[in-house]
């Protein structure tokens, strides 16, 4: 086992000045969920950094959970030693001789931070350099463009050895910036924004508009799944709010103003999710809106869709182009769950001309004329089912095939 440790970064959580503290214990308490499979790991902090103590562990799987957890910046596994000059020469001569692939050149990189070590870092780039090119005599030196930067960190605790910086999620801590919903469609957006409001330090519980039997299990399924995805990168378990949405629907057709469909269905979805966003002690909406996509994400739609409720709305796609959304939605793990064809409740009686420039005054008389509105949106939220999602909870979406659905 050539590493013993892996030492892990703080990012945006750095600047919080006097709260600081509070966000590295969140931090500490995120990694240890994160890892409660490996018994004997164990942890300490240092200023800015946390390190995980690996105690006989394989670094890689390690890393490999490590860097999607949201406040982490970068990471690296380390060999750590006395700090003693030969043990540090016999650890970064040890590292360079394991290496997967042998490399023609090299550099040393030394940081002194405990100022009572008898070398400078300058010093140790040659006494650690000369050390290594004399055990190893093919290899060179090229302090401009090495293959591999050898980097040797002194503190007062320990020197820590390693070449690797792996990037990490970046962000602050799952649920150190409260506590928000997010409307979960089950297509490529909103699973994106919700990846985006969860690196912001944001704890969410995921709402869903269901209108069975006009959308099939399948449907709500592959929003379980996306659920599930998200809940692994918060390292928490996530609460899916399903709501039942079609007796609103079918009213709100039968109020013969299909060019404003769109408007009065996304203004019902707001008041429900303010409802329960109240009982469930959540202080904003995160929607996956990206100006100009369609119809309801027009500037006036929004406008008139968001005077639906008076909760914050938070819309982290807001300015991106599709391009983008579905490149971080592939490289977040949901795209391929979100092209599945099975439809939602908003692909449903979709008007051949939906208005892009909604009349606020128009909308609100359209609702006043609906006999027991108000009524109508309580019973979706008395009706909603709740579901406590794991990742590693198993959905007929995963076991598509291997029995029959119906």
């Amino acid at each position: 086992m050539l590493y013993d440790q892996v030492v892990l970064r703080y990012g945006d959580l750095m600047v919080k000045g006097r709260n600081r503290n509070k966000f590295e214990k969140r931090m500490l308490e995120q990694v240890k969920q994160a890892l409660l499979a490996y018994e004997n790991v164990t942890y300490y902090k240092s200023f800015g950094r946390l390190f995980v103590l690996l105690n006989g562990h394989s670094h890689e799987p390690i890393v490999d959970r490590l860097k999607d957890l949201f406040g982490i910046v970068s990471l690296s596994p380390v060999v750590s030693t006395e700090n003693d000059l030969e043990k540090i020469r016999a650890a970064a001569l040890g590292l360079m001789q394991a290496l997967p692939e042998k490399p023609k050149t090299f550099k040393v990189s030394a940081k002194r931070a405990w100022k009572t070590f008898p070398h400078t870092s300058q010093e140790m780039n040659h006494l650690v350099g000369g050390h290594v090119l004399h055990a190893i005599p093919d290899l060179k030196v090229n302090v401009s463009k090495p293959e591999v930067e050898l980097r040797v960190d002194i503190q007062s605790e320990a020197t820590y050895v390693f070449y690797e910086v792996i990037p990490g999620a970046g962000g602050f801590p799952f649920a150190s910036n409260g506590k928000a919903m997010l409307l979960l469609s089950g297509g490529i957006d909103s699973p994106v924004a919700g990846w985006l409001a969860l690196r912001k330090g944001l704890e969410l519980e995921a709402v869903h508009f269901h209108s069975y039997p006009f959308t099939s299990e399948q449907a709500k399924d592959k929003v379980i799944e996306l659920a599930k995805r998200l809940s692994y990168f918060s390292g928490e378990p996530i609460k899916l709010h399903l709501v039942p949405f079609t007796e609103i629907q079918t009213t709100l057709v039968q109020a013969k103003s299909d060019n404003l469909i769109i408007t009065l269905m996304r203004r019902a979805m707001m008041r429900i999710t303010e409802q329960l966003a109240e009982r469930n002690g959540a202080s904003g909406i995160v929607t996956g809106e990206s100006l100009g996509q369609v119809a309801s994400q027009t500037l006036p739609s929004m406008n008139v869709i968001g005077r639906a409720t008076q909760l914050p709305q938070l819309k982290p796609l807001i300015m991106m182009d599709k391009h983008e959304i579905i490149r971080m939605a592939e490289r977040i793990g949901t795209f391929e769950t979100s092209i599945l064809p099975f439809e939602d409740c908003c692909t449903l009686f979709l008007p051949k001309s939906p208005s892009t420039n909604p009349n606020l005054r128009i909308a609100e008389k359209i609702e006043s004329l609906i006999p027991n509105y108000k009524q109508l949106l309580l019973d979706a939220v008395e009706g909603t089912e709740e579901l406590l999602l794991t990742p590693m909870q198993q959905t007929t979406v995963q076991t598509a095939g291997e029995d029959s659905w119906f």
